[in-house]
């Protein structure tokens, strides 16, 4: 059999589409392949965004709950604070005079009346400060001191002439209460320019005889401290003098984490009754109307 060549073809021959196409079609499997695997990732990277937007979503409502129940939790201590009951101190002399009164008998248990009538401290001798109507608290202590006891902020605004002779005692229950009672009493709308030192004095860091050292140095306008140093000062040293003193401010409305005040807790109550307002100068100026106490 002769075979054909190219030339013998015919001249009107038109090659068969699917055997032309065959050989550039057929690529192998490798494409298939590859656009299965874009596929995939294109999948994986979309679940992935799909999650991570899901956890940005999450975190994003979990931040406005957080945000929403802190400020519910605000709210509502707010509303406690303004519901809670007026303190002791805003009440009228006769009725602190009372009061004093059946703290002075938890104080002194075995006194008997007549001993406990020696130690009373008279109304006369209470200041009245039910005419301030805001908060007792240390942010209106200036302005408390400024509207309700006059002639006390005149004399913080003058310079003491004597070595620990402050005009004012203020008495706290803790240490920390005593440095922020301090750094208020230093406020220039108390103390003006010419105004004396603040006194701190509490136990803690301090022995007794660096208390003693410094007021015997030291020309002070104000003294603030715990009942138990005070105490000790006004009872066991003659560093801390009473013939300046004026006013003792007893921080009662202050209340610890316990909500306890000041005269609440025995150990500070009695130090309280019997080393600062027993002291025997402190008693005796406040039973001749000299020193006038002053609840805040």
């Amino acid at each position: 059999m002769n075979g054909q060549r190219g030339d013998d073809l015919d001249d009107d021959f038109v090659p068969d589409e699917l055997v032309a196409t065959s050989g550039e079609e057929d690529n192998g499997p490798g494409d298939d392949i590859s656009g299965l695997l874009s596929a995939d990732e294109d999948a994986e990277e979309a679940e992935v965004y799909i999650k991570e937007k899901s956890m940005t979503e999450k975190k994003r409502k979990r931040r406005e709950k957080e945000k929403e129940r802190k400020i519910k939790k605000r709210k509502l201590a707010e509303t406690v604070e303004v519901t809670e009951p007026l303190s002791v101190a805003a009440q009228p002399a006769h009725k602190l005079a009372d009061y004093v009164s059946s703290m002075q008998v938890k104080a002194f248990p075995a006194m008997s009346e007549i001993e406990l009538s020696d130690v009373l401290i008279p109304e006369a001798s209470i200041v009245d400060t039910a005419i301030w109507t805001g908060s007792r608290t240390l942010d209106n202590l200036v302005e408390f001191i400024i509207e309700v006891l006059p002639t006390l902020h005149t004399r913080l605004s003058q310079r003491s002439k004597v070595a620990g002779a402050p005009t004012l005692l203020f008495i706290a229950g803790a240490a920390l209460r005593v440095a922020d009672a301090t750094r208020v009493l230093k406020d220039k709308r108390l103390r003006r320019e010419k105004g004396a030192d603040v006194a701190k004095l509490f136990a803690r860091h301090f022995k007794l005889e660096e208390h003693v050292s410094y007021l015997k140095r030291s020309k002070i306008g104000s003294a603030v401290g715990t009942p138990g140093r005070i105490g000790k000062l006004l009872c066991e040293t003659d560093a801390l003098l009473v013939s300046q003193l004026t006013h003792i401010i007893l921080d009662i409305s202050y209340r610890d984490t316990k909500k306890r005040s000041l005269l609440d807790i025995p150990e500070t109550r009695d130090e309280v009754f019997r080393t600062v307002l027993g002291a025997p100068n402190v008693l005796k100026g406040i039973q001749e109307g000299k020193i006038q106490l002053v609840f805040f």
